[in-house]
């Protein structure tokens, strides 16, 4: 009897530093440690780094994978297994640099940029066309492979994969759930292990419908209450306002960081009123400085591995890892998946992706139904999905006026500008991505 070899295919793998927390991850399970890896990226010096990178992981585990670095797209998906979709479509110069400096010569600011808000549009539109492609290759290449798609704009993303290529098994992963469990366990003093919640929403605007504590005579405590009690005494993190004030009016806690959050409603980030900006520690130009910082991190790192130092490597959170052990060995596991919505939340549209929990095993991704979002909450989430659905109808359609529309629905963009500006602030990112997206007519 033979042991089969499972092949992983890493695209955008010149994302060295995440790249290095995946393949940990995978690598540490037994199954996995003589695996195919095909590293791809189309930038040639990066993805010199990533194998580089890559061999000392297998070292420092004493694994055994056969390790390939290619910029060939194809080739690395040929007969994967799984694909690890983590690009950037345009990269941080021209890509995220643009979605800033032309929304700020308009009079809109942002923050992070990359999941909504006009720079959330404008990187849906310019990287969904790229994953339905890689989705296409497989559907040729390696027809059963499941995408572990971490690519945002996350919503945008999995929406278009599973309107244009449907038959390729895909799901959208992001870490902002279970991270955002462990800061609340640390802001109530109660242990990351014991805490148990149910969480379902869209990505990066899901909430905790229950946050309870498993003691260990099996009764379990509600801990909304010790959440309330940070909020009224004040003691909440300077970084995390933003969730703390929303959960003061809609009950309940968000996942994504107040960093993101702010810039996904029309509420703290408004050219008139810089007190709220300052109120509420809310970190303008925040992507740009933090691609600035990993860039120089990453440049001192690679100089540590080239001069022979040793890497450490811990498995992560991420739940790539996870679900690949569960498909392989069947041993259960739940995570938080971005998933075609079809009657899972029933208060939002169908074509919606929704981040509910799913149970994965030998049978693959199987998403939980929640039925009914409080009302309030998903009345947030689709002025969301309103942006999302209209990016998604421009990338389909190919007009350069669902755009615009996308762009005048913006809850944050919609706050600071009239329609007219608004449309004027779509063409001009047409025009500055020209050549990075497709035909808009």
């Amino acid at each position: 009897m033979t042991t089969r070899r499972y092949k992983i295919a890493m695209i955008g793998a010149g994302s060295t530093v995440f790249m290095k927390n995946l393949l940990g991850d995978l690598l540490q399970i037994p199954q996995l440690s003589d695996a195919r890896v095909a590293l791809m990226d189309i930038d040639e010096q990066r993805l010199a780094s990533s194998r580089l990178v890559a061999g000392k992981i297998a070292e420092a585990l004493d694994a055994s994978p056969e390790i390939e670095a290619t910029s060939d797209r194809r080739r690395a998906l040929e007969g994967a297994d799984y694909v690890v979709a983590m690009i950037q479509v345009a990269g941080y110069k021209p890509g995220t640099v643009t979605d800033f400096e032309v929304p700020r010569r308009f009079g809109v600011r942002q923050t992070i940029a990359d999941t909504l808000g006009v720079g959330g549009v404008m990187r849906g539109l310019r990287t969904a066309p790229v994953l339905v492609d890689i989705a296409r290759d497989m559907r040729e290449l390696c027809p059963d492979a499941l995408m572990l798609q971490y690519v945002n704009p996350m919503a945008i993303n999995c929406m278009a994969l599973d309107r244009l290529v449907p038959e390729v098994r895909s799901v959208g992963l992001c870490h902002s759930v279970q991270g955002t469990a462990e800061e609340l366990a640390a802001d109530i003093g109660v242990p990351a292990g014991e805490i148990r919640y149910r969480c379902a929403g869209i990505n990066h605007m899901a909430f905790y419908l229950g946050f309870e504590r498993l003691h260990a005579d099996g009764s379990r405590e509600d801990l909304y209450p010790r959440i309330r009690e940070v909020l009224e005494r004040g003691d909440m993190p300077d970084g995390n306002r933003v969730r703390y004030e929303v959960f003061k009016h809609f009950g309940h806690f968000v996942t994504e960081s107040s960093e993101h959050f702010a810039e996904y409603v029309p509420w703290f980030i408004k050219s008139h009123r810089p007190e709220l900006i300052e109120r509420f520690h809310i970190p303008l130009d925040e992507y740009p400085r933090r691609c600035e910082e990993q860039l120089a991190g990453w440049a001192r790192q690679e100089q540590e591995l080239l001069s022979g130092k040793d890497l450490e490597v811990e498995r992560s959170h991420e739940y790539a890892s996870r679900i690949v052990e569960a498909e392989i060995t069947g041993k259960p596991t739940v995570i938080n998946g971005n998933v075609a919505n079809r009657g899972l939340i029933t208060n939002l549209p169908e074509v919606a992706c929704v981040e509910v929990p799913c149970l994965v095993d030998h049978n693959g991704i199987q998403p939980t139904r929640i039925g009914a979002l409080p009302v309030q909450l998903a009345a947030m989430m689709q002025t969301n999905v309103n942006v999302q659905q209209l990016t998604l109808e421009a990338l389909a359609q190919g007009k350069r006026d669902l755009v615009r529309q996308a762009i005048m629905l913006d809850p944050h963009a919609a706050a600071e500008l009239p329609l007219d500006e608004l449309s004027a602030l779509a063409d001009a990112l047409i025009d500055a991505h020209r050549g990075w997206l497709p035909d808009l007519a």
